[in-house]
């Protein structure tokens, strides 16, 4: 009989196996993905079922809406999105383009908010969904702002780890380069993507800091890389992210 632990890391495991564009996962599926035997998959998938954090779908499952209602409560999502939105919408307003908001998890990004525009690039971000933080805008200006064994374990992961979900971009990650940039971006206060996260896309990004100067997560505008300048939206980025830091210090008083 496994034990509570034993359980509770190989549930995270299977409900870990979707994606955010997933609609349903077979049996198979879900063994391949989390790396446990086929059988041991599907009887914690119908634990999973039983206690609604997943729903059938035929003779597959997909994550349930308790997991959705849960995910509502978190704090630093809730709190940071709802001071965020405001400055989001005034933003996609000013620059025509799609807008994100998204923190630091690990060495990857997870998108807490996207306001989308008409018109844009098909994007790699979905909300609730992750790329690893060195090949975006937002994980770059995250990280610049972040304590030095974040970098690190950005810096140490493998290429599989670091940068395991495709992006279909040029998001390679040389060390020495990537410092710099960092140390560029603490300067500036703006981050850019240049097609790393997916051909045709550039982003400029800003960090939203904390009071202790640490970065909560971060804004950034996205998109063609043949309409939009970086250098035109930038100004507008880093001006939402001062001021979303300021409001936010100021609610934590």
């Amino acid at each position: 009989m496994p034990s509570d632990e034993s359980f509770l890391r190989r549930a995270v495991a299977v409900l870990s196996a979707f994606r955010a564009d997933d609609d349903g996962l077979g049996a198979a599926e879900l063994a391949r993905r989390s790396g446990l035997p086929k059988s041991t998959a599907h009887r914690i998938a119908l634990d999973l079922v039983d206690a609604g954090l997943l729903e059938r779908r035929g003779a597959r499952v997909r994550l349930g809406l308790k997991l959705f209602e849960i995910g509502q409560r978190v704090p630093r999502q809730r709190v940071l999105r709802d001071a965020a939105v405001p400055y989001m919408s005034d933003l996609r307003e000013a620059t025509r383009q799609t807008v994100h908001l998204a923190v630091l998890e690990g060495t990857e990004v997870v998108y807490v908010e996207i306001l989308g525009s008409s018109g844009g690039p098909p994007l790699p971000s979905q909300v609730g969904g992750r790329l690893p933080a060195h090949v975006t805008g937002v994980g770059k200006a995250i990280l610049a702002f972040s304590p030095p064994e974040a970098v690190r374990a950005v810096l140490a992961a493998e290429p599989a780890a670091a940068g395991g979900r495709p992006t279909g971009g040029r998001g390679a990650l040389a060390p020495g380069l990537f410092t710099k940039e960092l140390a560029r971006i603490r300067e500036e206060g703006v981050a850019y993507d240049r097609e790393e996260s997916g051909r045709g896309i550039v982003c400029a990004a800003s960090p939203v800091l904390g009071a202790d100067g640490a970065a909560l997560g971060a804004l950034s505008v996205s998109g063609w890389s043949t309409r939009m300048r970086l250098a035109a939206v930038a100004p507008a980025v880093h001006t939402a992210a001062l001021t979303l830091s300021r409001t936010l210090r100021h609610q934590a008083r």
